[in-house]
């Protein structure tokens, strides 16, 4: 069997998720490729490019044609001749032309989405053409089961499988003894306005009057940098450091070196940060609008939830937190691990085989003249506009 996964990109996360499955799933003699649409434009710019896999390196979406995307793509596509290929969203290219090459050649497509559709309001209209495309698709692969019931109606005979959103648990993990006697509160977002970080620096402040023996260390950068230390300036907070852009390979030890670790962000599709806290054996933090959260996040068991638009219920949360006797603290941090080894790439991999040997003797599905219409007309985008808002 040769599956391809295809996305606009393919940095960061994805380049240890395929190297796992490329090995996981040849052990299975199945053979996996990897395509990568875009060399620029990237919201991971920072992370270098893997050349060998991407058909336009040189070039952002918004520098090509959509036939120029898709003629490209297809080519690739028939060249490979998959069984199966691997897509992202419907929204995007790698979903919309992906599914489109598949129920052309007769083969399965498996689209994969850690957005939930409510956190998008669309037209009714636009909502159900959206649906329509998505229906084309064999199979969904979501971060976890709270997903499903987003996407109930769009199949009639749905089938779901989970998992995908995994980072390597293992770069997290230390040999050592956790401790919690560092006072340290963790942030590790980038300095734009979706992460909250002004109402975080707010709750700060009431911590600060009733315990100012945590510290708050804010890891990351980004445009708001600069207003959020004048808010700091302000407030007159004095246990918060900024600590700026840190190497990925230090992230561990600034985890490690942490008691909790907190979000406050107004809207996370997934939040990947969070696997890398609780890999890391931290208690969490989280905000409800955090979709991570709905799947690892267990109230008292591995931390607190809180409403981010409430400073006062950040600050309860945090102060929670840290009035915790060592035994508690370190209960939460067991908890954590115990909840994030069920999202590691053995699990992932275990997934995905299960439904590839389940869909190999099932035939792909039919087009609709109204499926074929709408994916005559969509090709997908790829806009990142609202990416910091």
């Amino acid at each position: 069997m040769k599956v391809v996964i295809v996305h606009n990109d393919l940095r960061v996360y994805w380049k240890g998720r395929i190297k796992y499955l490329r090995q996981f799933l040849a052990d299975h003699h199945i053979t996996l490729y990897a395509i990568e649409l875009f060399g620029q434009g990237s919201p991971y710019a920072f992370d270098p490019l893997d050349t060998d896999n991407c058909l336009f390196p040189g070039h952002s979406y918004n520098e090509l044609t959509k036939a120029e995307i898709k003629n490209k793509l297809f080519a690739k596509l028939d060249e490979i001749n998959p069984d199966v290929i691997i897509g992202g969203s419907i929204v995007f290219f790698s979903g919309a032309l992906g599914v489109n090459w598949c129920r052309k050649h007769h083969k399965h497509f498996i689209m994969f989405d850690d957005g939930k559709p409510s956190d998008i309001k669309r037209n009714p209209f636009v909502q159900y053409i959206k649906d329509t495309i998505i229906g084309l698709a064999d199979a969904l692969w979501l971060p976890s089961a709270d997903y499903d019931a987003e996407y109930t109606g769009v199949f009639e005979k749905p089938w779901f499988f989970h998992g995908y959103n995994t980072i390597d648990n293992e770069l997290f993990k230390t040999n050592r003894k956790k401790e919690f006697n560092h006072n340290v509160i963790i942030c590790v977002a980038r300095l734009v306005a979706i992460k909250n970080i002004d109402n975080l620096l707010r709750a700060w402040q009431h911590v600060e009057q009733q315990n100012d023996t945590y510290k708050l260390q804010i890891v990351g950068s980004g445009p708001e940098q600069d207003s959020l230390m004048q808010l700091q300036a302000d407030l007159q907070l004095k246990r918060v450091e900024f600590l700026g852009v840190v190497a990925n390979k230090d992230i561990p030890a600034y985890l490690f070196n942490a008691d909790a670790f907190i979000l406050a962000s107004f809207a996370e599709s997934w939040g990947l940060v969070v696997n890398e806290a609780m890999a890391a054996a931290l208690p969490v933090l989280l905000s409800k609008k955090i979709n991570a959260a709905n799947a690892l996040l267990q109230e008292g068991g591995n931390g607190f939830v809180f409403d981010p638009y409430d400073v006062n219920e950040i600050a309860g949360k945090i102060l929670k937190f840290i009035m915790l006797d060592e035994a508690s603290k370190k209960a939460m941090s067991d908890r954590s691990l115990q909840l994030i080894n069920t999202m590691d790439y053995k699990n992932m991999g275990n997934a995905l085989l299960t439904i590839l040997n389940e869909m190999a003797a099932l035939k792909p599905k039919r087009v609709t003249f109204t499926g074929k219409l709408f994916m005559s007309l969509w090709y997908g985008g790829y806009n990142t506009a609202g990416w910091n808002k």
